[in-house]
């Protein structure tokens, strides 16, 4: 099961580069959580489809032109850790920014139930039973 949430998972990252935004949501839970660090802009907890959509879009709202890139994916039982390398151009300003994104994925049943950002990505390994 392994390797299958890991292509899950992958799918996440490459879909939207291409501007597909609904498939990616085919792969989630109806429970789906998304579990965004302190500090963040659009920090806290997000639960069910609906909310977890809206969260997501914004960040497509802000931008006019996002590339995720998934540097790293390592499996665990049923979770992902992941180190992704995110760059964006503000829709407004024009704006280059960039910046790496660590994340914690949890699957069921080969569906997304929970997305958990992290500060670092020994802390994302960690969080699935993992060592670097």
């Amino acid at each position: 099961m392994s390797q299958e949430n890991v292509e899950v998972v992958r799918e996440q990252f490459e879909v939207p580069n291409r501007r597909d935004f609904a498939r990616p949501m085919a792969d989630w839970a109806d429970d789906i959580e998304v579990v965004a660090r302190e500090g963040d802009i659009n920090a806290g907890t997000y639960s069910g489809r609906q909310a977890v959509g809206e969260f997501f879009g914004r960040w497509f709202r802000a931008f006019g032109d996002i590339h995720f890139e998934a540097v790293d994916m390592r499996a665990a039982a049923n979770s992902v850790a992941v180190a992704a390398h995110h760059r964006a151009e503000g829709r407004q300003s024009g704006i280059e920014v960039a910046d790496d994104f660590f994340y914690e994925y949890t699957l069921r049943d080969g569906m997304i139930v929970r997305i958990k950002f992290h500060n670092s990505w020994s802390e994302a390994l960690e969080a699935v039973g993992l060592r670097e």
